[in-house]
């Protein structure tokens, strides 16, 4: 008997993406498999973030499905979506972590919203996950402006790991941040991946941190430089085939260089 293929835990079917008159998305189709990580790469612009909140249902497209799972995420209700986005992880570009909070009630703060846990265990939870990422609890006092980048992102994470997610979503994780401490968020992408079997999304410009930590690699291109009928998806594969891709587009963003772009810009 034939084995049958294994449903992707996310998935776009026709995503289309619009302000006002600017599109942004056109066509989307994309799969996510549990224990996969997908690298999505290209210009500023040309939605990758856009399509991330997507995913999350934080924003919702003009046209198409987006199922997690299996269903539609703009079938459920404010609950069940409540429900659902509690096994996701979102580590944002700048971390995102509450002002007014130390790191203890950072990483604590959905581990009181969402877990049914007395104090003792919420504090082991939460020196567990510090130490996941690489920080000893002598931080859980500090605010976040006494934290440097990469601790906050550091933090940021260990925050998203608490509830223990199904799907990790990554917005830019290493911009800002030094040649050593980015490899450092590379190899917690890759252990979080390792450890908890989370299939990842990371939306990234750091070409390094793309090939070191994703199983395929999504290249999305601006509309406004596609002819109509043009997938916006220009390049689906493994990191060694981006390397090796034929398309000129691919080749010059992957090794940046800037191309025609001189010549198209003097004309804007």
């Amino acid at each position: 008997m034939a084995e049958q293929p294994v449903a992707p835990i996310l998935e776009t079917e026709g995503l289309f993406a619009k302000f006002g008159k600017q599109r942004v998305l056109r066509d989307i189709n994309f799969q996510v498999h549990r224990g996969e990580t997908v690298a999505v790469i290209g210009e500023s612009g040309c939605g990758k973030t856009v399509l991330l909140k997507m995913l999350l249902a934080l924003m919702e497209p003009n046209k198409g499905d987006v199922r997690f799972d299996g269903r539609s995420l703009l079938d459920l209700s404010d609950r069940e979506l409540v429900k659902q986005r509690l096994r996701y992880g979102f580590v944002f570009q700048q971390a995102a972590l509450f002002d007014s909070l130390n790191v203890f009630e950072n990483v604590a703060f959905g581990l009181r919203a969402h877990r049914d846990l007395d104090e003792a265990q919420i504090r082991e939870e939460v020196k567990e996950r510090l130490a996941e990422v690489g920080l000893s609890t002598d931080i859980v006092a500090k605010m976040p402006m006494e934290l440097s980048g990469g601790m906050r992102k550091r933090v940021g994470l260990a925050r998203a790991l608490a509830l223990q997610p199904e799907v990790m979503l990554y917005d830019e994780p290493t911009t800002g941040l030094d040649p050593i401490m980015s490899d450092v968020i590379n190899e917690l992408i890759l252990r979080t991946k390792e450890r908890h079997h989370a299939a990842s999304v990371v939306v990234t410009h750091d070409m390094k941190s793309a090939k070191k930590v994703a199983d395929r690699v999504v290249m999305l291109y601006p509309l406004g430089r596609l002819k109509d009928g043009e997938a916006q998806i220009i390049f689906d594969g493994t990191p060694t085939e981006l390397d090796d891709s034929a398309d000129s587009r691919v080749r010059q963003f992957v090794r940046g260089e800037a191309g025609e772009r001189i010549s198209e810009m003097a004309e804007d």
